[in-house]
């Protein structure tokens, strides 16, 4: 199996984990906004919306700029790519689990059905 950044995974999965931050990147998906747009779309305080950027800049989802006194926020250049390999290898193995299960399903129907034919 490809190695991956443990590191790296971790601040991840911990970054999309929260349906929270998940909602945070589809809106700056759409348009960038500020922390204090993000925290009043998302029905929370300032401070809890800075730790939710906090965690998704720590997995480079992120990234965010200080001009006067607001903190606007964008999608960060990190592309998942990763993540996405991760899964694949697993998705892969369960395919591959599964098809040997039908296997052996259908072999089993074959012999239930050859010993009613006999």
């Amino acid at each position: 199996m490809a190695q991956y950044s443990s590191a790296r995974l971790d601040a991840s999965f911990a970054a999309l984990s929260d349906p929270t931050r998940r909602g945070v990147l589809e809106q700056l998906g759409r348009a960038d906004a500020s922390i204090t747009d993000l925290a009043d779309r998302f029905h929370m305080t300032l401070t809890g919306m800075k730790k939710h950027i906090s965690l998704l800049e720590k997995a480079g989802f992120v990234t965010t700029e200080k001009a006067g006194r607001v903190r606007k926020c964008r999608l960060g250049h990190e592309r998942m790519e990763e993540e996405v390999a991760w899964i694949e290898n697993y998705r892969r193995l369960w395919d591959a689990r599964f098809e040997a299960l039908d296997q052996v399903v259908a072999e089993l129907k074959q012999r239930e059905a050859d010993n009613d034919a006999g």
